[in-house]
């Protein structure tokens, strides 16, 4: 097993190396039995969720505990009120349907995101946006969703779409869904398929709530 560890461990390096838009000088990475440790520093947020995302694509990779700090250079510093007055306007460009129903906090760096959106695309492009920013160290995005209309036969509409979808196979998912919340569960052939499916489930009208336990299976 240790052996298999180590060769995880590798491929996990050479793939956080290879990610031109990553800068592996500073993370440490350990693995045991599919599970791998990120840790060490970053100087972006926006860096920290591409290497998680790098390691993720390593097939082997059952999960990922990230333990990674963003440290901006000293000459990238950015202050709070910065990094508020850059959320406003990036939010009202991007999102502008939404952009009055979002309140943002900054506090050293770290950014939380709370109001109501229609859909959950919405709810992401914000915080999406908001990762971009220099300065930002971390997002709590509560936004919660809050639909115009109620959409029955959600499960239906669900699982038909599933059966549509090219990028994942639907045979080994189980769908719940009671007054708009939806529970995946069973297994996938990868994280891809795990992170398709679950935005899939996201694009059904009505839906306020995705509680993914799909299992991807390598």
């Amino acid at each position: 097993m240790t052996s298999t560890n180590e060769s995880l461990r590798r491929q996990v390096l050479d793939e956080l190396e290879w990610d031109p838009a990553v800068d592996a000088t500073h993370i440490g990475v350990a693995a045991s039995e599919g599970v791998v440790t990120l840790s060490g520093r970053v100087a972006t947020y926006a860096e920290k969720l591409l290497a998680e995302r790098a390691a993720r694509r390593v097939k082997g990779v059952r999960a990922i505990a990230e333990e990674l700090t963003v440290h901006p250079p000293e000459q990238h510093q950015t202050t709070d009120d910065a990094i508020a007055e850059r959320a406003v306007k990036i939010i009202a460009w991007s999102e502008p349907a939404v952009a009055d129903r979002i309140t943002i906090r900054v506090e050293q760096g770290w950014v939380k995101l709370t109001g109501t959106v229609d859909w959950q695309y919405q709810r992401q492009d914000v915080e999406r946006q908001v990762q971009k920013l220099g300065g930002v160290r971390g997002v709590w995005n509560f936004i919660t969703i809050e639909p115009k209309v109620a959409v029955s036969d959600v499960r239906e509409k669900i699982e038909k779409a599933f059966q549509r979808n090219a990028e994942f196979d639907a045979q080994g998912i189980r769908v719940e869904t009671q007054e708009g919340k939806v529970k995946l569960s069973g297994t996938v052939r990868s994280w891809r398929e795990k992170d398709a499916a679950e935005m899939a489930a996201w694009s059904a009208p009505g839906v306020v709530d995705v509680d993914d336990h799909l299992l991807a299976v390598r």
